[in-house]
């Protein structure tokens, strides 16, 4: 038994010492000389590739330098599509061909550096974009009603090829008149006087809607929002046709709506007065509700009243006046603050007998009520009127250079187009060399309720041989509208080099793009919806981001 016992307990041992053998790590050797493995580092995670922490992008400092101020005024031109006056010169040209013909018009008035264009986009009850409240126009397509033959949408692009090039786009749009002549076949079914006959009054040769219908005022508010709304203009614009111009021994027929709707006592005089009244306080209200910073701008005839009517009128003998004949009381819309700027048609010459250009210049910066207001010259007078004085090379410059010693008049606006584009070229570079010898900004303007506008920062300038591009840190306030930016080698001269104009319209962009500027120094002007510069910032460009 003892035996037994004593050889089982040497097995146990014996397994017990095998098991601890088998668990025992083995000792390393070390590595043998002259093996290639042997130069290796081992394999870590510390030594692997490792792709670099991005480190967050260090802002471009703006320079101390002060650029000077750019000069306010006001520099339009009338671009009238009625009747093909100005653009296009054919309504049946192809649609590439009228862009063409407008780019050349935009590139001339661009090089005589006018900042704003008026362009004709409601001539009689039609249209020159894509409208669900009036046919297109056959000044565009040569057929009342029909589309022009392009997927663009002509108003858009117009828009976009003018504030490309830093002009305001201003659309101008007839209120009240429906028809050009009274041949009405050739009218398009979409056309106002076949949906609303009941709207129309025929005087003199024209169709025109009532203005004394209710109906009339709410179809014209809808269609000002719907172009507002859809269309980044820059103003909603009028000219002097309101109640029209009265035709000799002939009586406006609106005797049945003013039946209907006068006040008891009121003359009829005083009750038309009032219809447009009306519409200019309610289109003043609809625009500002929509984009505050959308201007409503007029271009009233030249006189308001002769001082023979009225003590405080002018001291013209106009055959016609806007109170006593159009029923438009433009001093009322100044007083009450319901448009933004005035254009009064001065197309007389410096010293005319009946009405003096010099003196209605003076009665109306007299007579401004706090509204900006710019000159309307009448350069398709030159060389061409009965008038001699327009036959002297000079007449305009003398009438833009007195505009200027005014204290209320804040620019001027040619009409039309054509007559300094197409024709007397030589007036227009003796205006550029004389008087508009230098780029300016249009006036600004002040909204109702202040906003902060965070200033935007640049974090990089980057130039290829094509285009420079500017990136920014956050995405633009969408009060910003524009910038203009320059670039020079002399930081002296910064000021006087060419303004490439990179439109944003208040879109929340990350980047600007402009012409290629392999300069050394760029500055740029933040301009916001009010034409209010916001900042300027002048760069020293990275020598690392010019090719």
């Amino acid at each position: 038994m003892h035996s037994s016992l004593k050889y089982i307990s040497l097995f146990l041992i014996s397994i017990f010492i095998f098991a601890a053998c088998k668990t025992k790590k083995p000792v390393a050797q070390s590595p043998k000389k002259n093996t290639p493995s042997s130069t290796l580092p081992p394999k870590t995670s510390e030594n692997l590739p490792v792709k670099p922490i991005p480190q967050p992008a260090v802002a471009l400092k703006p320079l101390s330098y002060q650029m000077p101020d750019i000069p306010r005024e006001f520099r339009g031109v009338w671009i009238a599509t009625v009747a093909n006056i100005d653009w296009p010169i054919s309504s049946t040209d192809p649609w590439e061909k009228q862009k063409r013909e407008f780019i050349g018009l935009l590139d001339y008035y661009k090089s005589l550096n006018f900042n704003s264009v008026i362009v004709q986009i409601r001539a009689a009850g039609d249209s020159f974009y894509p409208s669900n409240l009036a046919p297109w126009s056959k000044y565009l397509t040569g057929k009342q009603g029909k589309a022009p033959s392009t997927q663009e949408n002509p108003l858009t692009w117009m828009i976009k090829e003018a504030h490309d090039r830093g002009l305001e786009f201003h659309a101008w749009l007839n209120p009240y008149r429906a028809t050009m002549t009274l041949e009405t076949n050739e009218l398009s079914p979409e056309h106002d006087f076949h949906k609303h006959r009941n709207w129309m009054l025929k005087y003199g040769s024209k169709w025109y809607y009532d203005p004394g219908l209710p109906e009339v005022k709410n179809h014209l508010l809808a269609i000002i929002k719907e172009v507002v709304v859809n269309y980044d203009v820059d103003a909603i614009h009028f000219d002097d046709y309101f109640y029209p111009y009265r035709e000799p021994k002939l009586e406006f027929p609106d005797k049945a709506s003013f039946d209907k709707y006068k006040k008891p006592g009121q003359t009829r005089d005083d009750w038309r007065r009032q219809n447009v009244n009306e519409l200019i306080f309610a289109l003043n209200q609809e625009i500002k509700s929509q984009k505050p910073w959308v201007q409503f701008g007029i271009s009233p005839f030249g006189v308001w009243r002769n001082q023979n009517k009225d003590p405080k009128g002018s001291p013209t003998q106009a055959g016609q006046t806007n109170y006593d004949d159009l029923f438009a009381d433009v001093l009322l819309w100044m007083k009450n603050d319901w448009i933004d700027y005035l254009i009064p048609q001065l197309y007389w010459s410096m010293e005319h007998r009946l009405a003096s250009h010099r003196m209605l210049a003076d009665w109306w910066s007299n007579n401004s009520f706090g509204t900006n207001i710019y000159i309307g010259n009448g350069p398709y007078k030159i060389r061409e009127d009965s008038d001699v004085a327009w036959k002297n090379p000079s007449e305009l410059n003398t009438q833009v250079n007195y505009a200027r010693t005014l204290p209320q008049i804040h620019g001027n606006a040619l009409f039309s187009a054509k007559s300094i584009y197409s024709k007397n070229q030589d007036i227009a570079q003796l205006l550029k060399k004389e008087v508009y010898d230098k780029p300016t900004l249009p006036p600004s303007f002040q909204p109702k309720s202040e906003a902060i506008i965070e200033i935007p920062v640049v974090l990089d300038v980057k130039t290829t041989q094509e285009k420079t591009q500017i990136s920014l840190e956050k995405p633009l306030d969408p009060a910003i509208r524009y910038a203009m930016v320059q670039g020079g080698n002399d930081l002296n001269l910064l000021h006087d080099a060419i303004i490439h104009t990179a439109w944003v319209g208040g879109s929340r962009v990350r980047n600007l793009e402009v012409p290629s500027l392999n300069t050394e120094y760029l500055a740029i002007r933040w301009i916001d919806h009010y034409g209010r510069i916001v900042q300027t910032q002048v760069f020293q460009t990275p020598k690392t981001a010019r090719p």
